[in-house]
Order: C-alpha cells, then sequence, then structure tokens
C-alpha cells in the first residue's frame, strides 16, 4: 500500500519586525488578510509550542498564503505549507 505524505506547516524563516523576505519580497510591505484560522506551531530550535494566525497576501496578482506570529516582542516566525 503506498501512503501519501500531507503538507505540514514548517518553519520557513525569522526575522525581525518589518525586515523579512518571504515569497521574494519584503512581507511587511504587504497588507496581509486575516483568514480568522490559526495553527499550532513548533519553535524552530527551541521545541516551543505556538498558535499562530493564517494570512494570505496578494503578491503580482497571485495569492499566497502563510502563518505568522511573534515569537518575542518584534521578532517573528514565519510558516509555509509544504510537504
Amino acid at each position: 500500500m503506498k501512503m501519501l505524505k500531507s503538507k505540514t506547516w514548517q518553519h520557513e524563516i525569522t526575522g525581525s519586525d518589518k525586515n523579512v523576505i518571504l515569497f521574494g519580497v519584503n512581507i511587511f510591505d504587504y497588507e496581509w488578510k486575516d483568514t480568522h484560522k490559526s495553527v499550532k506551531v513548533r519553535h524552530p530550535l527551541h521545541d516551543r509550542e505556538y498558535k499562530f494566525s493564517v494570512y494570505t497576501v496578494v503578491i503580482n496578482g497571485q495569492e499566497q498564503e502563510f502563518v505568522a506570529g511573534e515569537f518575542s516582542n518584534c521578532v517573528w516566525g514565519f510558516y509555509l505549507l509544504k510537504y
């Protein structure tokens, strides 16, 4: 039997407020739309669990989805849905 791997929210980048490159652009230069969904993610280094919101953003006419939240004051973590 073939088992299919499912997508999960995986850490993409951590960066400071107003200075994070995601999808090839500074994500803070774009308007984020809150999907009113949230997911539990783990800090990539400290194995601590966080509950972050799911957002969408339109970049060059294409909608992208991501999870983001603050690990600490002005330090953001970003997650993308990947295999």
